[in-house]
């Protein structure tokens, strides 16, 4: 994923995404301290350091060598001890730390992680660093909610725009309620037909133990493409399709947009802000 940056006292830091998690670059946080780079192994070599990303690791990190954690911490501290990234990260299995290659590369760390070699840099540049971390998630949870808005506006519209060709094309003058009602939920369940493959009845009758109905139990992306499949729905019935023909045409759409959907990383940080 694309790296985004935060500015701490003059230095453009990268965050970026690894596995839904944020993750500072310890490379970038050291590039106005002086001795640079060396500053990460060095930091990374103390004992305590050692022992808080080794139980980190043990936090959140089911494939972590423990064993292997154990063994160099109790190292740690004497002078013949030596420990790099490549090494720490080989030996145990880490996650927290990760080393990236490429033009965009450095020493990654979780961010909490990043805060306490922050911290280890200089109580005042974790501070500022803090600050502009929480800044950017409050950013991008704007940005969130104002594409989260838009999407429900957009499903309202296409809603509107569905019912009212559904009245205008299929329902006949001087109808009964009852009749009215029906043509309504025939249209409804062959929008669930062309993209979940049950109607509204099969499904309550297969999920008899929950609540709602089978579109309140939608994923995120089933949702976006059933606003999609209402709109082009809408079109289809001016157009005089049949049934037959428009469920054809919209379960194609619908297979479609939901692998496009399946791998937009957009929407899986969308749903994970939700």
């Amino acid at each position: 994923m694309k790296s985004r940056t935060i500015n701490v006292k003059g230095s453009e830091i990268a965050v970026c995404r690894r596995n839904q998690e944020d993750y500072l670059s310890l490379t970038d946080m050291v590039r106005s301290f002086e001795d640079g780079s060396s500053l990460i192994e060095k930091w990374l070599r103390n004992k305590n350091t050692i022992e808080f990303i080794g139980i980190w690791e043990q936090l959140h990190n089911p494939v972590f060598n423990s064993p292997e954690f154990e063994g160099i911490k109790n190292e740690a501290g004497l002078n013949r001890f030596t420990l790099s990234i490549k090494k720490w990260i080989e030996k145990t299995n880490a996650m927290g730390i990760v080393a990236r290659t490429g033009r965009y590369g450095g020493t990654f760390a979780h961010k909490d992680i990043a805060f306490e070699f922050g911290s280890w840099l200089s109580p005042e540049f974790k501070l500022y660093l803090i600050v502009e971390f929480q800044r950017l998630k409050e950013e991008e949870h704007r940005a969130l909610s104002l594409e989260w808005n838009l999407q429900r506006t957009l499903a309202k519209v296409n809603y509107k725009i569905h019912t009212d060709a559904v009245k205008e094309k299929l329902i006949p003058p001087k109808i009964t309620r009852d009749r009215i009602n029906a043509i309504y939920a025939n249209e409804a369940d062959l929008l669930n037909v062309a993209l979940f493959g049950i109607t509204a009845r099969e499904w309550r009758e297969a999920n008899q133990d929950k609540e709602g109905n089978i579109r309140d139990h939608a994923t995120l992306e089933q949702l976006v493409v059933l606003s999609n499949l209402e709109s082009i729905n809408a079109v289809l019935i001016h157009q005089g399709l049949s049934q037959a023909q428009r469920l054809k045409q919209l379960n194609e759409v619908a297979i479609t947009q939901m692998k496009s959907l399946s791998g937009m990383t957009g929407l899986k940080k969308l749903k994970g802000e939700i």
